[in-house]
């Protein structure tokens, strides 16, 4: 019997990482996150550094500059695993055996392209809201500056673009590579994790 796996891909500032949270709470569900960082970690048996440093980016990494500049300095089993390549492969490896072990929610690392073949039921999500309002959102929570604000959620959202783009060939915020968009200047947390469970029993 195939799990129900929800994937979110978030905007930066909108919420997604919340509304996920509740969503497996709600479902009570397994939820992975940064935390796949750290079972990918355990189960190579490789420092979680190595994946935190290669995390939804494609930007060169420690490293991978201290390798260019003298890798004799770098140990086998290390320049093995840091290519961004490697690390994503591993990392999406832990995403599919994770699927394929019971019903979750994963946020982000493209795991809706990862699972697109899984065989499970899988509900693509795509979290978003209206730049001022990701703004308003980063400024409460790291008590910042707007313009503080405005660069994080830029930056942010480059890297996740780069990185979705490299990796799939696919626009990250193209609705094409969702069944679900949920614009959070519209809903707050619960009734857009209530949304999406709706779906999901649909499904």
């Amino acid at each position: 019997m195939s799990n129900i796996v929800i994937t979110i891909a978030r905007s930066y500032g909108s919420g997604g990482r919340m509304i996920g949270r509740t969503l497996a709470d709600q479902m009570n569900v397994p939820y992975y996150d940064r935390n796949l960082i750290y079972l990918a970690s355990d189960k190579s048996g490789m420092d979680s550094r190595i994946f935190s440093e290669h995390d939804e980016s494609i930007k060169p990494t420690l490293i991978e500059r201290i390798k260019n500049l003298s890798p004799d300095k770098i140990p086998p089993e290390i320049r093995r695993f840091s290519s961004h390549e490697n690390v994503f492969r591993y990392q999406q490896k832990m995403i599919r055996e994770l699927a394929d072990k019971s019903d979750c929610v994963i946020i982000g690392r493209c795991a809706n392209y990862t699972l697109r073949e899984s065989g499970n039921k899988l509900v693509r999500v795509f979290i978003w809201a209206p730049h001022d309002k990701c703004i308003e959102n980063v400024m409460k929570k790291f008590s910042i500056s707007r313009d503080e604000a405005d660069k994080t959620i830029r930056d942010i959202n480059k890297h996740r673009r780069e990185y979705y783009k490299y990796y799939t060939g696919c626009d990250w915020e193209s609705a094409t590579n969702y069944d679900l968009c949920i614009n959070t200047g519209q809903y707050d947390v619960k009734s857009a994790a209530a949304l999406i469970e709706r779906v999901a029993k649909i499904f």
